[in-house]
């Protein structure tokens, strides 16, 4: 008897977590998005330092598609010979073999999926800034200026440096934080974009339900890519892209549109562009970019294009 009074409390207080844990997830859960941009720069932007006596002339380009994947996955990256691996970039993504041999570095932290080229042509004293322009260069790309995520599939180039003689005033402390606003404008002025992670969820289930499925599916943005039969059984497997964003309460959804015969499993498989232009008030993108700086506290709106860019 005592046992079965503990059993049941046990159970009592197993259902119960599991309805809270699940309540908890709603509330809490948190995506992590990427920025990225769509265009080239709609001009060369310019910034300087604080002193006035350093210009930095930049501009933004979205990357090949498959570049930035090639990076995260290791085949392309910045321990390559630079001649071996400007000749992947031209032959595969079709860059000129000259700039692909002046990358200066990926970002953020040397690795990851954006490139800062050299496009300049006999500029003095450029070397001399290479460090801090680099160390802005991961900042910006640690922290974008949409909402300070991650940025994901970005060339920047350089297009010209004007920068002082004197070494003295053309430290860190003046080059690093005008070479940060410089590719801030730069990035909002190639058409800003903000990147959702994507589940490829595998679906295995009875034909009659299949119906149900496609329903869950289609009202939270998802695309169906494939359906296919088991051989030999009665179960079908149904494979569909779903935004991570629409996947809380997916499993019990479709369980409640399946009578139960459905068994979802969930993978990240990539990054897709959220639609709308996060610029534009009242668009889901924008709507996205503007919960996220609230939750990090940062002032509200997306920083205008004035706050970065200096004019001659």
């Amino acid at each position: 008897m005592i046992e079965s009074v503990l059993l049941r409390n046990v159970q009592k207080f197993n259902g119960h977590t599991s309805g809270t844990r699940e309540t908890v997830n709603r509330k809490f859960s948190v995506v992590s998005y990427r920025e990225t941009v769509q265009a080239e720069s709609s001009q060369i932007c310019l910034a300087k330092s604080a002193n006035k006596l350093n210009r930095l002339y930049c501009s933004a380009q979205p990357m090949p598609d498959g570049l930035a994947d090639d990076i995260e996955g290791g085949v392309i990256n910045a321990r390559d010979e630079f001649k071996s691996r400007a000749k992947i970039l031209s032959e595969k993504y079709n860059y000129d073999v000259t700039e692909a041999r002046k990358i200066w570095c990926f970002g953020p932290d040397g690795t990851g999926p954006n490139l800062l080229f050299d496009v300049t042509k006999g500029v003095q004293y450029l070397n001399d800034i290479k460090d801090p322009m680099m160390a802005g260069f991961s900042w910006a790309t640690r922290e974008g200026v949409l909402c300070e995520e991650t940025l994901r599939g970005v060339r920047f180039n350089i297009h010209d440096v004007t920068v002082h003689s004197d070494s003295m005033h053309r430290g860190g402390a003046q080059i690093i934080p005008a070479a940060r606003r410089v590719f801030y404008a730069s990035q909002l002025t190639a058409e800003p974009r903000v990147l959702e992670p994507v589940y490829l969820v595998e679906i295995q289930c009875p034909e009659p339900v299949i119906g149900g499925i496609y329903g869950v599916i289609n009202k939270r943005r998802g695309l169906v890519i494939e359906e296919s039969q088991v051989i030999g059984t009665p179960m079908f497997i149904v494979k569909a892209y779903l935004p991570v964003n629409e996947s809380f309460g997916f499993t019990a959804d479709l369980r409640s549109n399946t009578g139960g015969q459905a068994f979802p499993q969930c993978v990240f498989d990539h990054w897709q562009v959220l639609p709308g232009d996060p610029l534009e008030i009242g668009s889901k993108s924008n709507q996205i970019v503007t919960d996220i700086r609230k939750r990090k506290g940062l002032k509200e709106g997306i920083p205008a294009l004035d706050n970065y860019l200096d004019k001659l």
